[in-house]
């Protein structure tokens, strides 16, 4: 697994979102909230990205946000340990009402990635 983000670990399937709403669990560090549900029939883990419109009006700024989001990931994912041939649907909320510069970013979603990993260990 390197450093990619390929288009196979984008989670795009309607299905899985609805199921991670309804049956997920979550871990906040602020200014992201992280969904996750533990999925047994996917290869790779499955990642997606969400900012609301209610926070940022302008689409230039989601957009924005959404492209550090998935570039610190995608510099981080490697701290996601599969074990027992288990991986993970993921949904990355931002939550926070300004914009943080990437550095903030990246160190939030590294200490996400590894909380996810103790909490399902």
């Amino acid at each position: 697994m390197g450093l990619t983000f390929p288009k196979q670990e984008k989670l795009k399937s309607r299905k899985a979102i609805k199921q991670l709403f309804e049956d997920g669990k979550g871990i906040s560090k602020y200014p992201i909230k992280l969904l996750y549900l533990p999925v047994e029939n996917v290869d790779y883990n499955q990642a997606g990205f969400a900012v609301p419109k209610r926070n940022f009006k302008l689409a230039v700024t989601r957009n924005k946000l959404k492209r550090l989001l998935r570039e610190a990931y995608r510099l981080h994912k490697t701290e996601l340990i599969e074990k027992d041939g288990t991986n993970f649907v993921i949904l990355f909320i931002y939550v926070g009402r300004t914009e943080l510069p990437f550095a903030t970013l990246e160190i939030t979603m590294f200490k996400l990635l590894k909380k996810l990993n103790n909490e399902t260990l």
